[in-house]
């Protein structure tokens, strides 16, 4: 998909109504929405003023539970979770702004039960993209595209947002 045609406002659009349709499909219940920080957290403050969601919204920085954190080292903006102290039986929505290969969502999950064990967690994603590595995926997203492995999609933001295809040096967008 060519980068003109990733237009932030229509991929909110559409995860929105995605997100609509699995809260009545799911019976969700009070759900808590849940940003990944940090652009996973610009991307559900949009949707939770779109979904009029009365619960605050939860905030989660997985920098200490990722599986790469003794490759990549300590991240320099370390942010706080912002979490309610129980989550045990509530219906949660879990929001990223792109889901790759797995692994940021796996250590969110690992987070979040560490608080206590919902009752179904629904994975709403603007963009999914090609490259999964560990067998999870997104029950709702805005777009789902196909890239070349050394492209990278980034959000820019947090306000505006925009999107922003990133190739190394050398490799054509």
């Amino acid at each position: 998909m060519p980068t003109a045609s990733l237009n932030i406002y229509v991929l909110l659009d559409n995860l929105e109504a995605a997100i609509r349709q699995q809260i009545v499909a799911r019976n969700l219940q009070n759900p808590l929405l849940i940003g990944i920080h940090s652009g996973g957290a610009w991307v559900a403050k949009q949707i939770h003023q779109r979904l009029q969601i009365k619960e605050p919204l939860g905030l989660l920085d997985i920098t200490f539970y990722r599986d790469d954190f003794s490759q990549i080292g300590m991240h320099p903006k370390v942010k706080t979770s912002q979490l309610p102290p129980h989550l045990e039986g509530r219906d949660i929505i879990l929001i990223d702004d792109v889901f790759y290969t797995g692994r940021t969502i796996r250590a969110a999950l690992n987070e979040i039960f560490d608080y206590g064990r919902p009752n179904q967690v629904v994975l709403a994603v603007l963009i999914e993209r090609n490259g999964r590595q560990i067998p999870l995926q997104p029950d709702c997203y805005g777009v789902r595209i196909e890239l070349p492995a050394p492209q990278r999609i980034k959000l820019i933001g947090p306000d505006p947002l925009g999107i922003e295809i990133q190739s190394p040096q050398g490799v054509a967008a």
